[in-house]
C-alpha cells in the first residue's frame, strides 16, 4: 500500500496541491494511494486520532511519499510531531519513502529533505535517492492546483516510476 503524506497543517497549501497531483499520477499508473493531510490532526500527543491513523493507514503502508514544504530551512514541526507521537516501530520501521520538497523560493526545500532523510533513516525507513525539489511552486501550478509545468511533470513521473520499482 502507498500513502502520500502532505507534510503541513496549513489549509489550502501548495503542499496538498502537489500531494494531490502525486495521487492522480499514481492512479494513472494503476496504483491507488491514500492521501493523508495533517490539517486538523492533533499530533501534540499520542491520542485516539493518531492511534486510528496508525491502524488504518500507517501500519499497513509499505511505501510512503512525503511532500514537505520548507519551513525555516527544514520541515514543518507538525510532520516531526507526527513521528514523535506515533508508534515508531509499528508505523515506520522497515518501510520505504520517497521525498519531494516544495517551496516558493529557489531551493525546493533541499535542506529540509536532508533533515527528513536523517529522521527517517533513524526510524529505519529506507529513503529513495531521487529526492525532488520543487522550487517556485506558485509559478508551476494551474488555478485548479494541478502542475502545468511539463518539465516538472516529467521529473515527477520519472521519480514515481523509479519508486514503484524500488
Amino acid at each position: 500500500m502507498y500513502t502520500i503524506i502532505s507534510g503541513t497543517n496549513r489549509t489550502g497549501s501548495n503542499t496538498i496541491k502537489i500531494a494531490t497531483q502525486y495521487q492522480q499520477l499514481l492512479k494513472e499508473k494503476g496504483i491507488e494511494a491514500r492521501l493523508v493531510s495533517l490539517e486538523n490532526l492533533d499530533v501534540s500527543t499520542r491520542n485516539q486520532a493518531i492511534k486510528s491513523l496508525e491502524e488504518e493507514i500507517l501500519v499497513p503502508t509499505q511505501k510512503f511519499i512525503f511532500i514537505s514544504p520548507e519551513y525555516n530551512g527544514s520541515i514543518p514541526g507538525v510532520l516531526k510531531s507526527l513521528f514523535d507521537s506515533s508508534d515508531i516501530q509499528r508505523a515506520w520501521w522497515g518501510k520505504k519513502a520517497l521525498l519531494t520538497g516544495v517551496s516558493t523560493g529557489r531551493a525546493g526545500n533541499l535542506r529540509g529533505m536532508e533533515h527528513l532523510t536523517g529522521i527517517l533513516n533513524y526510524m529505519k525507513v529506507v529513503v529513495h535517492p531521487n529526492k525532488l525539489p520543487i522550487s517556485v511552486v506558485t509559478v508551476l501550478l494551474n488555478p485548479d492546483g494541478s502542475v502545468k509545468d511539463e518539465p516538472t511533470l516529467k521529473a515527477i513521473n520519472q521519480q514515481l516510476n523509479e519508486f514503484i520499482e524500488f
